[in-house]
């Protein structure tokens, strides 16, 4: 009989297991967090609502993403937009959050380009966004989720 090796899938999930609840249900350890302006607000306000606070700021990466001008990003003409990134840099600043790329910062971009770019998407990780493109970052060797709003800061 042939012994089978594990996938790489595998060896990182075997790694990030904290505990199994049961056949089909896992906790895992989730190494980097990524958080930009459209779905971190609802999770910021549901903070607030709940006195909480985040138990690691310092694995959540922030980026003003989706709503950003590709020309002159100093003028955003959409009222929600501008209310979106606004929020993104006052909400992490209360949370504690340093990892932002806001507006203007010289490595802002999309979630799924700075991620790579930036060293903070590496082989063997576990990383989650509130964005489905989020598993792009699995082409670098990690296991990436895109995750729910109602997940994004618990």
């Amino acid at each position: 009989m042939l012994k089978t090796s594990k996938s790489l899938f595998d060896k990182i999930w075997d790694c990030h297991v904290v505990k199994k609840l049961t056949n089909n249900l896992y906790i895992i350890y989730i190494d980097r967090h990524y958080i930009h302006e459209v779905t971190s607000p609802q999770s910021f306000l549901e903070l607030k609502k709940r006195n909480l606070s985040i138990l690691r700021p310092n694995k959540i990466i922030a980026t003003a993403d989706h709503n950003v001008p590709t020309k002159n990003q100093k003028i955003i003409s959409d009222c929600l937009s501008k209310k979106q990134i606004n929020l993104l840099t006052k909400n992490c600043k209360k949370f504690g959050i340093k990892k932002i790329y806001e507006l203007g910062h010289k490595n802002n971009g999309i979630v799924h380009v700075i991620g790579p770019e930036l060293c903070y998407s590496l082989p063997g990780m576990t990383i989650v966004c509130g964005d489905s493109h989020t598993s792009t970052h699995g082409a670098f060797g990690s296991i990436a989720f895109g995750i729910g709003t109602s997940q994004l800061l618990w």
